[in-house]
């Protein structure tokens, strides 16, 4: 059921060969630039040069289903592309230029956006020319239910004046960010979930501040997770996406295949996590023999296995019911593989930083940032206590039918 097609596993064969004689040994370059620099959200020349490589081989835009913008592809055949970036978790993606929060902006754009939108931001945002940031997330309120948000966005005349402050804004403080996608509310009065719009905001508009990068676990991402203060930040009424009062409907529609991005990297980051284990573990002896001898290692590195087969399973089939039934009817699915897959890949890389030690929780492997980034995964695009909701919620309806649906 989950087979690629000819031309999916063409293009999975082209990207394992890419990472093989690009992307992995570009990491120690990466990691160097990044050092020489001194500055954490500092933008190395390596991954200009990946970028040009992706883009002759035809590696580029995988994620867009529109043939003509990019690769065309079903979530399905995405899927497992997206678990082989994972696997070089800092520079992939975005060599491939299929790095969140952009590919979600992009799918936006695309259907939401106008031909100004499309034209100044979208065909940029392609080329890989610019980066973008997704500002919903708000300090002072629970963002988990979006209906919360503050931000006002009000009009004036031919323009609209937002205010508020954002945070966890990925990407902002990424050296090429131009764009920002701002959720705030226009009209408080309306229903619940009419109340919200989005709108396409230039960074650097008047009144738009960055006030910090917020790191995690005391690492500061290279893209950077912004604190966004808006005040009086003008612009015009062709920056609305949709219509006012389509927030939410367009950030539904942006995450459900964003999930599948993420699960499928989180899968990625695992098997790179096991490999590790298994390389520390054969290699490292305590008490006169390998560790990989002692029972509890042989059980970590055979329930990481199972744990990434099932979760792998679980995932290819959520893409599939996106791909055949739809986004709508694969919500279950969609909420369940949110929780697995980060679940899943944190498990692995604390038993893979056991298995290393003191060198585990230290800068000397990628194992200690690569936990702060999938536990941030646990909360991003909806934390794991809502997507368990909508589970219950499901199985509730299924046993308890609503008056006048059908069984």
């Amino acid at each position: 059921m989950f087979e690629l097609s000819e031309r999916g596993a063409d293009l999975r064969d082209r990207l394992l060969t890419f990472m093989d004689e690009h992307v992995h040994p570009a990491e120690p370059v990466y990691r160097e630039q990044m050092r020489e620099s001194g500055n954490p959200h500092h933008h190395p020349q390596v991954l200009e040069d990946l970028k040009a490589e992706a883009r002759s081989q035809g590696l580029w835009n995988l994620f867009h289903p529109d043939p003509e913008l990019g690769a065309g592809l079903t979530n399905l055949e995405y899927a497992h592309l997206a678990e082989i970036t994972g696997r070089s978790i800092e520079i992939a993606p975005e060599a491939v230029n299929c790095n969140a929060p952009d590919t979600g902006n992009m799918e936006v754009l695309t259907h939401f956006g106008t031909e100004q939108h499309k034209r100044d931001w979208l065909r940029p945002l392609l080329d890989g020319e610019i980066r973008s940031a997704f500002a919903m997330t708000e300090p002072d309120v629970a963002s988990s239910d979006a209906t919360n948000i503050e931000t006002s966005m009000v009009r004036d005349g031919d323009e609209y004046v937002i205010n508020g402050r954002k945070w966890w804004t990925t990407n902002a403080l990424h050296e090429n960010c131009k764009v920002l996608i701002v959720m705030g509310k226009t009209d408080p009065e309306a229903a619940p979930h009419r109340q919200q719009s989005m709108m396409v905001v230039p960074i650097d508009t008047p009144g738009v501040t960055i006030v910090r990068s917020l790191p995690v676990f005391g690492y500061l991402d290279r893209d950077g997770h912004a604190e966004i203060l808006f005040e009086d930040v003008r612009v015009p009424k062709e920056a609305l996406l949709a219509g006012e009062g389509d927030g939410f409907m367009i950030g539904q529609a942006r995450l459900g295949p964003g999930r599948i991005h993420h699960c499928m990297r989180s899968i990625g980051v695992a098997e790179r996590a096991l490999d590790l284990m298994v390389d520390r573990a054969l290699s490292r002896v305590a008490f006169g023999e390998p560790i990989a001898h002692r029972a509890n290692i042989m059980d970590w590195v055979a329930e990481a296995r199972i744990e990434i087969e099932m979760t792998r399973l679980l995932t290819l089939k959520t893409a599939h019911l996106m791909d055949t039934v739809g986004n709508k009817h694969a919500r279950t699915e969609i909420a369940a593989i949110k929780v697995a897959a980060p679940t899943m890949a944190l498990t692995i890389l604390d038993r893979a930083i056991q298995v290393h030690g003191g060198g585990g929780v230290s800068d000397d492997f990628p194992l200690a940032q690569w936990y702060a980034h999938l536990r941030t995964l646990r909360l991003a695009d909806g934390p794991d206590e809502v997507h368990k909701r909508t589970i219950a919620r499901q199985e509730y309806r299924r046993r308890r039918p609503e008056p006048g649906s059908a069984a």
